[in-house]
């Protein structure tokens, strides 16, 4: 008994270790997507390009994960460990290479290969935790994973404008660094056997069409769809909106790590709270009416004040709105919730694909980009007044899958009731 404790103290051990080398490796893909993100005007000027060609330094991440996601996933579950070990490498690679000149065309050449490797590195945080976590530990494990990816984003948002146009190559360099040791300890990580069974991260096709074919979740898709879209908008193109009314890179870059914290925070505590109250409803109409606000204010206020107020209730809502979402989706789909999570996120960077680009057609007109936010958001109100049949669906599904797994337990009490005595 004792050994056998200390395997499993082992293998928990190298299972967590795998989750911190995954972490690393995906806060650092996430780092790397937003890197010109706040400092888009310098890095133009930098670059001698114009600010919508730099803003698609970002957006070809959104537009390969809607090309890749789902191959990426076949390609997890037939070869988990080689195809992940190698989606980190290009990751560091794409790093590198953005470091091999001063010009847009070697930037965008990094960015294009660490894109091609983001769908394969997203889409295994189920994979990740399945193969080294025993079942109980492994929403922990997720929620690592996840977590990590904010950080990243968060890092991409602070140095930006610490280091700025003017230190440009010293900005790539870091970043560089820390994605070549994400995939280092990534690889050495994955060279420990697996400790548990691993789940599917695969998305099925014919299961994927019979969950698109239920209008509960449509509406999840399409409010992922307009809020990460928006969400992703506006990560891309603050500053550029922004600047005309002489807001700095640095006090955007700022506003935009404002949101993220407050996202993390919102994202910790809300989803807990509003399952418990079944508030999911009113929730989603209150991210609706946030981002109809919000974007109002950024367009209209002349003030530091309402937009930092602004930003934060963005973070508040849309960030914890995309695991709400998730939670759903998955709970929907039953056995299948690797296929569902996998959907969601194709919608998610399908909208943020979409609107980004509906803003860049705007960008030289701040007013009319905030202003077409504001309808993008207006279009979610009627999916979020339709949260109640999702819930109702959702507990529908739940019900079945308890009395699916309740009945063997009772065809076997049944049996054993109706057995000849022993004598």
């Amino acid at each position: 008994m004792i050994e056998k404790a200390q395997v499993r103290s082992k293998q928990g051990r190298s299972g967590w270790l795998l989750i911190a080398a995954y972490s690393l490796l995906a806060g650092a893909t996430q780092m790397l997507w937003l890197t010109y993100a706040a400092i888009t005007s310098s890095t133009a000027r930098r670059y001698g390009v114009s600010e919508e060609a730099v803003g698609w330094l970002a957006q070809i991440f959104p537009l390969l994960y809607v090309v890749l996601a789902i191959p990426a996933g076949r390609l997890l579950d037939v070869r988990f460990r080689p195809s992940l070990g190698i989606a980190g490498a290009c990751v560091g690679a794409g790093g590198l290479l953005r470091l091999g000149g001063e010009t847009f065309a070697f930037a965008l050449a990094g960015q294009v290969l660490i894109a091609l490797a983001q769908p394969v590195v997203m889409s295994a945080i189920s994979k990740v935790a399945g193969s080294c976590l025993p079942a109980h530990q492994r929403p922990a494990g997720i929620a690592v994973a996840s977590a990590a990816s904010f950080v990243g984003m968060l890092i991409a948002l602070l140095l930006g404008p610490a280091l700025g146009g003017a230190h440009l190559m010293l900005l790539l360099g870091i970043e560089a660094g820390i994605g070549v040791i994400g995939a280092v300890c990534l690889a050495f990580a994955l060279l420990a056997p697996p400790t548990q069974e691993g789940e599917s991260a695969a998305v099925e096709g014919s299961v994927a069409l019979a969950l698109w074919r239920r209008r509960e979740f449509k509406v999840i898709c399409a409010l992922v769809f307009l809020g990460f879209g928006v969400f992703v908008a506006i990560a891309t193109w603050l500053q550029t909106l922004l600047h005309p009314a002489g807001v700095s890179e640095t006090v955007s870059g700022i506003l935009l790590v404002g949101m993220l914290i407050a996202g993390v925070l919102g994202s910790a505590v809300l989803p807990p709270l509003l399952e418990r109250r079944r508030a999911e409803r009113a929730f989603m109409v209150s991210v609706v009416l946030v981002g109809v606000l919000g974007s109002l204010v950024l367009g209209l206020s002349s003030s530091i004040v309402p937009r930092v107020l602004a930003m934060v209730a963005f973070g508040v809502t849309l960030l914890p709105a995309l695991p709400v979402m998730l939670t759903l989706a998955e709970r929907l789909a039953g056995p299948h919730a690797g296929t569902a999570g996998a959907l969601v996120w194709l919608a998610g960077n399908l909208g943020g694909l979409v609107v980004a680009l509906i803003v860049q057609a705007l960008v030289h007109h701040p007013l009319g980009a905030f202003l077409a936010l504001c309808v993008i958001g207006l279009l979610g109100l009627p999916f979020a007044l339709r949260m109640d049949r999702v819930l109702d669906a959702v507990s529908a599904v739940q019900r079945q899958l308890v009395r699916t797994a309740l009945a063997p337990a009772e065809a076997q009490i049944t049996r054993t009731a109706l057995a000849p005595e022993d004598v």
